[in-house]
């Protein structure tokens, strides 16, 4: 009786369907009449990792030469892959598809993750794997990028072109080659990933909801999982990786993602890795380029804000200095404020000409009336311009604003990041406390119908918002928006700007993070070239281009979505929630 309780509750289960044996192909042996390449063996000690010690290997086709940049595949845990008695042997499976001209001449950096050595016999070696390979910033592309690649170009020429180079690796090697293409695609754009630790070892648990969040970058993803792959204290494998093969076919990335029923091993993935290698790299003499989304998904944000006919970021000036602010006027037409004074770009012809000469501003707003305002660092304070770039008599002396936003009725906002607090200013010149003890006293933007203010806060991890009372003091706030953040170093929120549908965009360190009016990360778009971007606002006479300076330069984009007069609040439409 007890038994068959138990065999009912399904207590007594099943034995476990064996393990499928995946045995190795023709392309993983050597044959007669192929040529094969060399392998040579070196050691490194890292800066950018600093003190670590490690092994690498440098595979060369013997169809390789000098007058001819080759194609470069890095692998991680570079030894078990170079090998040629174990389950990998890349460099066979190389010759072989080289030989049969299913991949590129291609040169192989094999790198074994680093070990800080022990001093003596009584010490432990720290070993730096899992910091190297599960982190999600760009430490370990630049440490190939600066270190070893300069190295091996030193006897092998590699081609410079981000397409014609691909990383791969298993495991934590296999979410590494995904971060490096991912924060460097201007480096390397061809993922080759087995059991990737897509988990939460560091955090990288995360990516399937980047993906989906996250402007497509020009990248070609092989991915290879088992269904009995680990399931522990960090996560689910097969989870994480059904997971990010998900989010990247939604995206419209060019995935593949090959199943299984092995465990956390290389027995499936090295049995398919000729084939993956194929498919990894078939038309290599075609770019690979970012997609637009995939048709037909139900909202993918990024590409619903982009515009797939519109170029991508554009430099229309260069400023003397690092550009500190931007407005718009009622013409569409852009202003920025640098070192050396303000300037205007027509937007029309994209031409700059100079407004108003040595006067150092750090931020910019258009009043109502149709005058520029400018935060000048003189001790002035607000002050105004005519159109002709007169400077008028300062709005309130003294008062020293890191931003400031302009209201309807002619009232003004004003940051003190130093003392934590937020001014306001009437249209009578009054001057009163708007918020003592502000979280956030960074950068500032009204929303479209201006009943709620926005303020970063740069050392935060968000954006808060705060109710406008009707007599301009602020309430009832919070921290609204979650920004994300890179892995080291702050999120560097700068500028922020509104759209007509309530959407708020943050320039930040890891790109522009646009949120819906929920406060919900929608969609990440990238940042221009160079720095992160500083300031943005939203331009032209349909207020359909978004202009973002980085630095020294200022660039836009045209978008989807349409920005909000100056002025000229809009209610925004119901929100979904």
């Amino acid at each position: 009786m007890r038994l068959a309780m138990i065999v009912a509750l399904g207590v007594l289960a099943a034995p476990a369907a064996a393990q499928t044996d995946y045995p190795l192909g023709p392309d993983s042996e050597r044959h007669a009449g192929v040529p094969s390449g060399t392998v040579t063996k070196h050691s490194w000690t890292s800066r950018i990792f600093p003190g670590t010690q490690r092994d690498y290997w440098v595979y060369v086709p013997a169809q390789y030469r000098p007058e001819t940049p080759a194609a470069l595949m890095v692998f991680q845990d570079g030894k078990g892959y170079v090998a040629e008695e174990g389950r990998w042997r890349v460099p066979v499976v190389f010759d072989n598809l080289i030989a049969k001209g299913e991949m590129p001449v291609t040169i192989g950096l094999f790198v074994d993750p680093g070990v800080l050595p022990a001093r003596s016999a009584e010490e432990q070696a720290r070993y730096d794997r899992s910091f190297e390979y599960d982190g999600l910033g760009d430490r370990y592309a630049r440490f190939l990028i600066e270190e070893l690649l300069p190295e091996v170009a030193k006897t092998s020429a590699i081609s410079p072109d981000p397409n014609l180079r691909a990383i791969g690796g298993s495991s934590s090697g296999g979410i590494c080659a995904f971060t490096a293409t991912w924060n460097r695609p201007d480096a390397f754009r061809r993922v080759l990933s087995f059991i990737g630790s897509y988990t939460g070892l560091r955090g990288g648990d995360g990516y399937a909801t980047l993906v989906r969040k996250t402007e497509p970058k020009p990248l070609r993803v092989f991915l290879q999982d088992g269904s009995r792959d680990l399931n522990i204290y960090s996560g689910n494998w097969w989870i994480g990786n059904q997971g990010l093969a998900s989010a990247l076919d939604y995206a419209g990335y060019n995935v593949r993602f090959v199943e299984g029923d092995r465990g956390h091993d290389a027995i499936h993935g090295s049995a398919v890795l000729p084939d993956a290698l194929r498919w990894l790299w078939r038309d290599w003499t075609q770019p690979i380029v970012a997609s637009r989304g995939k048709p037909g998904a139900e909202r993918h944000y990024a590409t619903e804000i982009l515009d797939p006919a519109a170029p991508e970021w554009q430099l229309v000036a260069q400023a003397r200095g690092p550009i500190r602010g931007l407005a718009t006027s009622r013409e569409g037409d852009v202003y920025f404020s640098d070192a050396q004074g303000i300037g205007e770009v027509a937007h029309a012809t994209a031409q700059s000409s100079r407004f108003a000469a040595e006067t150092s501003a750090h931020s910019l707003a258009f009043h109502p009336d149709g005058r520029l305002h400018a935060a000048l660092t003189d001790g002035c304070g607000i002050t105004a311009f005519d159109a002709q770039g007169r400077r008028a008599a300062c709005v309130e002396r003294g008062l020293k604003a890191a931003d400031f936003a302009i209201g309807a009725r002619g009232d003004v906002w004003l940051t003190d990041p130093r003392h934590r607090r937020v001014s306001i200013v009437d249209a009578h010149g009054r001057v009163r406390m708007a918020l003592e003890s502000a979280e956030a006293a960074g950068t500032l933007a009204l929303s479209p119908d201006q009943s709620v203010l926005a303020i970063a806060d740069p050392d935060g991890r968000a954006v808060w918002s705060y109710r406008i009372a009707p007599d301009g003091t602020l309430r009832d706030g919070q921290p609204f928006f979650r920004v994300e953040r890179p892995e080291a170093g702050p999120a560097a929120l700068g500028g922020m700007t509104v759209d007509s549908e309530g959407f708020l965009y943050v320039a930040s360190a890891v790109g522009v993070q646009v949120f819906d009016q929920p406060g919900r990360l929608n969609a990440i778009l990238a940042g221009p070239p160079g720095p992160p971007p500083s300031r943005m606002v939203f331009a032209g006479p349909q207020l359909d281009t978004l202009y973002a300076a980085a630095g020294e330069k200022l660039f836009r984009r045209t978008l989807r979505r349409k920005g909000v007069w100056p002025g000229q609040p809009v209610k925004p439409p119901t929100p979904r929630l």
